[in-house]
């Protein structure tokens, strides 16, 4: 059986990023590993510690550059993330100077919002309301 067990979001400062996903996301380091410049920089959930890994992953890659910065023009989330109450969370962020693209915005039985990371990408929030 194929699983997810790590996934990437590419970041313009990997210590600026482990900053913002750990004390303002609420993620803990798992595995922070040198390799030459840049480092196998992951976090996760604290309710999943042994769950899916974010890899912080550095954007020096000459193609990953124009691509972060096309999404993030367009509006488009990196990534995202499931919480529990977006309404808590959104006032939660916001009271710690997380900036947000808009409201809190139900569709179907989903609720999101997306913020920026200040590390060059915009991270969608989703809350489900209804089972499907």
């Amino acid at each position: 059986m194929i699983r997810i067990t790590v996934t990437s979001v590419f970041v313009d400062d990997q210590d600026k990023a482990l900053k913002f996903y750990t004390e303002v996301l609420g993620f803990v380091k798992k595995r922070d590993i040198p390799l030459g410049a840049a480092r196998w920089l992951t976090v996760v959930s604290p309710a999943e510690p042994d769950g899916v890994e974010l890899l912080l992953e550095p954007n020096d890659n000459p193609v990953t550059k124009p691509f972060q910065q096309g999404v993030y023009e367009q509006g488009i989330p990196a990534t995202t993330f499931g919480v529990d109450d977006l309404q808590a969370e959104h006032e939660r962020l916001t009271a710690l100077g997380v900036a947000f693209t808009g409201e809190p915005t139900e569709m179907g039985g989903v609720r999101s919002a997306v913020l920026d990371d200040t590390c060059g990408n915009l991270i969608g929030l989703h809350q489900v309301l209804a089972p499907g």
